[in-house]
């Protein structure tokens, strides 16, 4: 028990430091940058990581280190949009099919199932291409992506729930249903919820790297991790800096939104925090 505990206090820590440092840089980047991010200099083109440029510029002579900064702003963005979405989303069609059950859970769980019967990415593949392109466009095809398996947990969880004896009780003293399912059975989801909803801040971040990799997401000028590693493979040989900055911001993260959620889940799972 103390060994699993010092495992998740561990992973808590890790996830919380990579987290909070990319938030950081991007809480910075609304008042601060080293350079402006379209500024160009021909005559500083590719140049190596140094102390005027931290990880150097890239082949119009811009500062990938500002670049990276006002990035974590936008990557950021999308993903907490597509998580606060798809959660609220997937935890009213979660409550109203674990609650009401019969055909409305029949219903609303033959359309997840039809949604998750193809692939998430492509999905949002699809609709990003028939939309326009931008991170509002790239937060709605990403939530139909998320929407179910948070659908899922809350419907499991709210089936669990609401025959217990202690929600039977309220029942009888004449709570509504509404007050039922927000006051009593939702906040008994989260815990298991919970972890989920910041493991998808990382897939949320990697799915928008990939589509803005591929030129589907946050359009230029705007800087986007995915759209620079995109950049960055025309010099891959020539600036091999380019790629790594970008790629190591994305993994740092992903790295740090796995290992927090991976620690709230055990020590969730051990009686809470």
């Amino acid at each position: 028990m103390q060994v699993a505990q010092k495992e998740g206090f561990v992973e808590l820590a890790v996830g919380s430091a990579l987290t909070a440092a990319v938030l950081l840089l991007a809480l910075v980047s609304f008042v601060y940058t080293p350079y402006n991010i379209m500024a160009m200099d021909i005559a500083a083109r590719s140049q190596p990581p140094s102390l005027a440029h931290l990880a150097g510029t890239d082949m119009l002579g811009r500062d990938i280190f500002s670049r990276l900064m006002v990035g974590a702003r936008f990557t950021l963005f999308v993903a907490a949009s597509t998580v606060a979405v798809s959660t609220v989303t997937g935890s009213v069609l979660g409550l109203a099919a674990g609650y009401i059950g019969g055909i409305v859970d029949e219903t609303l769980m033959r359309m997840i199932d039809a949604l998750t019967s193809f692939p998430g990415i492509l999905i949002a593949l699809v609709i990003v291409t028939v939309m326009d392109y931008g991170q509002y466009t790239i937060i709605l095809a990403l939530c139909i992506m998320f929407v179910p398996s948070y659908a899922r947990i809350v419907r499991m969880g709210t089936m669990q729930y609401k025959e217990s004896e202690f929600i039977q009780n309220y029942r009888v003293y004449g709570a509504s249903h509404l007050r039922l399912l927000l006051v009593h059975i939702y906040p008994n989801i989260m815990p298991v919820l919970l972890p989920s909803i910041i493991i998808g801040f990382s897939n949320a971040i990697l799915a928008e790297s990939s589509m803005s990799y591929l030129g589907l997401g946050i359009q230029p000028p705007a800087p986007s991790w995915g759209w620079m590693l995109n950049e960055a493979q025309g010099v891959i040989f020539k600036s091999p800096w380019y790629a790594l900055s970008a790629g190591l911001m994305i993994v740092l993260t992903i790295v740090g939104f796995n290992c927090l959620g991976e620690g709230l889940r055990k020590r969730f799972g051990r009686g809470g925090l």
